[in-house]
């Protein structure tokens, strides 16, 4: 699973997500990608779970993009704990994800094979999303189907 190899706080506030992505709005790298459309914090473990998906349908097949990474630490105090003694200890980590963030991308593949497998990505995500294709993108009539 993702996380970061070394971090300079273990415990940071959780912060407000505010405010539309201001960065990593467009395609940078494929034809295809899953954009969100909320505001969420995305466990490393359900990015991991959308890239077996996507991994799955397109058969090791095109080239994928995670273009967010779980940098922040989240903490989890042990149940029946009473309150006080300060903050937990580090359980996950997250990406804060922005709406108009883009999370993955695809290239190298059909359109409706791309479609597919980013479709079955997004049931693994707790926020809506939306797919969406480069605006220079042409499908060619050759290649796989």
């Amino acid at each position: 699973m993702l996380e970061p190899k070394r971090i300079k706080r273990r415990r940071v506030h959780r912060g407000a997500i505010k405010g539309n992505s201001s960065r990593g709005h467009q395609l940078a790298f494929g034809d295809f990608g899953l954009k969100a459309l909320e505001p969420k914090f995305i466990t490393a473990r359900q990015i991991e779970a959308c890239r077996v998906a996507i991994a799955r349908r397109l058969q090791r097949d095109g080239q994928t993009w995670i273009r967010i990474f779980p940098d922040k630490p989240i903490t989890k105090k042990a149940a029946e704990t009473r309150m006080g003694s300060g903050k937990g200890t580090l359980d996950h980590f997250v990406a804060v994800v922005h709406p108009g963030r883009i999370l993955f991308e695809i290239a190298g593949v059909p359109k409706h094979l791309a479609q597919e497998a980013l479709r079955l990505a997004q049931h693994k995500l707790p926020i809506k999303t939306k797919f969406i294709v480069r605006r220079d993108f042409q499908e060619t009539s050759g290649g796989k189907k």
